[in-house]
């Protein structure tokens, strides 16, 4: 079933128009790619998912428009990795974990907690280890983890592999895959290694100025010589 939907969103910083008419869907299960070069609009598509941009158009989750801003995108089950990390540096990773179930209800936080060191087992061992002391990969981790405590319907990342060495960035794209192999964790993912994005999403969009100029399998524009070295610069 369709999970997200996106139809004739537009998006605005100011005067300056970020998105034209920028429709797309991302099945339930799916991990999706949003490709394109720097300013296409990749980062606003998912800051107009969970509603920190000003936008128009539709956007629905499970048949249902997304309301309320970043509180609302939450609530319905959206977690989203920015750009950068935004990691808690002055908390200790395990509040940094606890932090991610703050609209959560339940009391499973410790248990999700320990079901999510089985990805990372260093969180659990340096629980108590301020973030600020972590390396740039780890950080990049623990931002995952804390957006997996609030057991989201749909993870969006935006360029997770930014300034980390290539050896960090498999290992966190093969985690990805685990999660959703394993857990049937959907996924909508921006990120400037179109490589590694291909290798790693069911499905892929590419984004020219504010517009999808085209979509296909991975597979499909893995495969694509002229789609390579004209959209993807490899």
């Amino acid at each position: 079933m369709t999970l997200l939907e996106l139809d004739r969103v537009a998006a605005h910083y100011g005067p300056v128009q970020a998105l034209r008419d920028v429709s797309l869907t991302v099945r339930e299960g799916e991990v999706v790619a949003v490709l394109g070069a720097n300013g296409a609009g990749k980062t606003t598509t998912l800051r107009a998912i969970s509603g920190t941009v000003s936008r128009s158009g539709v956007i629905e989750l499970a048949g249902k428009p997304l309301t309320g801003g970043p509180e609302g995108a939450a609530r319905a089950g959206i977690a989203h990795v920015p750009e950068g990390r935004g990691t808690f540096v002055d908390l200790t990773v395990t509040e940094n974990l606890r932090l991610g179930a703050y609209v959560r209800r339940d009391r499973k936080v410790a248990a999700d907690i320990r079901r999510i060191s089985k990805y990372f087992p260093w969180m659990l061992e340096r629980g108590g280890q301020r973030a600020a002391t972590l390396s740039g990969g780890e950080q990049q981790m623990l931002a995952l983890g804390r957006a997996l405590m609030s057991r989201p319907r749909l993870l969006l990342l935006d360029e997770p592999s930014l300034g980390l060495a290539p050896l960090v960035v498999r290992e966190f794209f093969r985690i990805v895959r685990e999660l959703n192999e394993h857990e049937g964790l959907t996924v909508l993912v921006v990120e400037q290694d179109a490589r590694m994005a291909l290798a790693a999403s069911h499905r892929a969009y590419v984004l020219e100025v504010g517009r999808v100029a085209l979509t296909g399998t991975s597979a499909e524009l893995r495969n694509d010589e002229s789609i390579r070295r004209s959209y993807l610069g490899y």
